[in-house]
């Protein structure tokens, strides 16, 4: 079996997902009293959510990349980064290393694309459904047609994100939100929602709605055992 490394804390409730779901998921693949081997290093999330929202993310690229480099020092085999977000540093953190990264997006589109489905909503912070590091690799490596909400859903999406479920903070009311708005992709075309923030699973899952969510934590974690055994 191989060690998976887990670059986590942001969030750590997030994280916390990532090590039972790959946990659960290789016990489940060995039976008996099999569990993951796992390297983690978890950072501090607050100063590099402050680096996020400065634009700063040569800065964050510096301190996840530190991280990497621990993890696969430790003796990691691949490496899972446990946020959507930073994947936007994806590159500059594979320059640092030379063991494999488990690239978030791309586990999900080959999902995706397995699946059939053409065109998706995405659900994330404002950086993952705005910028290209996420939505134009889905679009240019995939051909997918991905649509996100208007610009004031994507506040609402990003605020909940970032003021309630990184402090585990689950709300009613933002629940309801959210699944209005993945109504409303649904409405525009999408087959499924991508929910691209790996704290999003805590809100709402597939029991919710009709409409097909595509959890990235959920998918991630799984590709990560596949990869390990």
């Amino acid at each position: 079996m191989k060690t998976v490394g887990l670059l986590g804390g942001m969030s750590w409730e997030s994280t916390v997902a990532y090590y039972r779901a790959i946990n659960e998921g290789v016990k489940s693949s060995l039976g008996g009293l099999h569990s993951a081997k796992i390297v983690m290093y978890s950072v501090d999330f607050d100063p590099i959510e402050k680096l996020q929202h400065q634009g700063n993310w040569k800065a964050t690229a510096r301190i996840l990349s530190e991280a990497a480099k621990n993890i696969q020092s430790a003796g990691a085999d691949f490496l899972v980064i446990c946020t959507n977000t930073m994947h936007k540093v994806a590159h500059k953190i594979e320059d640092e290393i030379d063991i494999p990264l488990l690239h978030i997006a791309d586990t999900t589109a080959e999902v995706i694309v397995e699946s059939g489905i053409k065109k998706v909503g995405l659900l994330g912070t404002a950086f993952t459904m705005e910028q290209e590091f996420y939505k134009g690799r889905l679009i240019e490596k995939y051909g997918l047609d991905v649509i996100i909400p208007c610009e004031d859903d994507r506040k609402l999406v990003h605020k909940v994100i970032y003021e309630e479920l990184c402090l585990g903070k689950i709300k009613p009311e933002s629940k309801s939100e959210y699944l209005r708005i993945v109504d409303l992709l649904s409405g525009q075309g999408a087959e499924a929602v991508i929910l691209g923030c790996t704290e999003i699973g805590m809100l709402m899952n597939q029991e919710d709605t009709k409409v097909e969510l595509l959890d990235t934590t959920e998918i991630h974690a799984k590709k990560a055992v596949e990869y390990a055994i």
